[in-house]
């Protein structure tokens, strides 16, 4: 079982007296009686396979624990069925489970003496900051503070390498959401909304059995230079360009991928011009990733392009006028999270790639009114943004079916 090999593993790297506890959050109430969507802590999830709110695990090299809610006849009744403390055993293949009321009664008898403990609250950088609002969670901490330790950057390092089963789940949610990019694309139409869009990818990832990663962005004309607007509102214009940033998850794992094009199914002069200025950064920096390569290369490089481009159109008089223009960074590790963890830097240098790495690459140009500027590029959002898997001789774009070249846009939409 995946899993168990998962906590073999950590607890190899921990040492022989660690004993680690992980838990997830329970239901969040969003107003009155009603929670939001529930989704697990990723590394509680990454470490037991278990999805139901509210549960600890506690392992060690001796034993396997959870704790977890009771059978509840009534509440499974109005909220579904619950594992329960008899069926775990041999669900979860735990050594012992236990009602979750019962964890502070239990828990010492499962810390020896001269233990390591290593827990970090949910949401946490940390096992100090305790912002999680499970009650557990701060329990945890206030009874174990002296003498917890971090356990984050150690199941961060093991996320960041992909197995392939984590790769398969990374590529059915790059191609479901690759597709329902294409249907985005064959749907828009000038004097729909940008929220009758977005309710494509609600439908095509539902139908899909996934659902969104994230929030999505459904930016349209100067929308797009908003980085992360999600009002998705507005009407469809008739010569603007509508960027997409939108991906879903195939259980558990994200995908996260951004298109941008013209709503009326033709680009502009000026934004094919600038289209093309970022689709070259896009492609040369996907083209820098392999195994060896600092992982900020593609960085440097969609850099370096994007400030050649846009002084030659006269946009910008000097590289140091960049971060007017492109002010985030050309990608993030991917994985459980859309932005996943794994720090970029070791021994304050940016690590370099390695084979089952997962990054995003999305470089973009954003130009707001100024009168500094030409006002035929006033306006003009662009952001391209695919998956790409490192892989042990270079790469693998796993987004790649989610067309981006212009003329394979213009093809698309004019088929509508």
């Amino acid at each position: 079982m995946i899993h168990q090999k998962r906590r073999e593993e950590l607890l190899s790297i921990l040492g022989h007296d660690a004993v680690v506890i992980v838990s997830t959050n329970c239901e969040q109430k969003r107003n009155s009686d009603v929670t939001y969507p529930f989704r697990p802590d990723s590394n509680f999830w990454y470490l037991t396979g278990f999805t139901e709110p509210d549960a600890i695990a506690v392992f060690s090299k001796e034993s396997y624990v959870m704790f977890l809610r009771p059978k509840d006849e009534t509440q499974e009744i109005w909220n579904g069925i619950r594992l329960g403390v008899e069926l775990a055993p041999e669900t979860l293949l735990v050594d012992q489970a236990y009602d979750i009321g019962t964890f502070f009664d239990n828990i010492k008898s499962q810390v020896k003496k001269g233990s390591v403990i290593y827990f970090d609250a949910p949401g946490s950088g940390g096992w100090k900051d305790n912002s999680s609002t499970n009650t557990h969670n701060q329990q945890i901490c206030s009874l174990f503070e002296s003498s917890l330790k971090p356990l984050n950057p150690f199941i961060s390092e093991m996320r960041l390498i992909k197995d392939k089963e984590e790769v398969k789940n990374m590529q059915d949610a790059a191609d479901l959401a690759s597709e329902a990019h294409i249907n985005a694309m064959r749907a828009a139409l000038p004097g729909l909304y940008e929220h009758n869009i977005a309710s494509g990818f609600d439908s095509y990832f539902r139908n899909g059995n996934s659902e969104h990663s994230y929030p999505p962005i459904v930016a349209s004309g100067e929308n797009a230079c908003i980085l992360h607007y999600t009002e998705n509102n507005q009407e469809l214009k008739d010569g603007d360009l509508l960027l997409i940033d939108a991906g879903c998850e195939i259980n558990g794992y994200a995908s996260d991928i951004t298109r941008t094009f013209p709503i009326n199914g033709k680009f502009s002069e000026p934004q094919r011009e600038i289209y093309e200025v970022v689709l070259n950064a896009q492609k040369s920096a996907i083209n820098s990733i392999k195994p060896g390569v600092s992982s900020n290369k593609p960085h440097e490089t969609a850099c370096q392009i994007i400030t050649d481009g846009l002084i030659k159109l006269g946009i910008m008089k000097s590289p140091e006028d960049l971060s007017k223009f492109y002010m985030h960074n050309t990608g993030h590790w991917l994985g459980l999270d859309v932005h996943d963890v794994g720090s970029k830097l070791v021994n304050d240098e940016f690590r370099e790639f390695k084979s089952g790495m997962v990054t995003t690459v999305e470089p973009g140009i954003y130009i707001r009114r100024d009168d500094k500027i030409d006002s035929k590029y006033w306006g003009i959002g662009i952001r391209i943004e695919d998956d790409v898997l490192v892989t042990e001789t270079g790469n693998r774009v796993l987004s790649n079916k989610a067309v981006k070249d212009i003329n394979e846009i213009e093809h698309l939409m004019s088929q509508r």
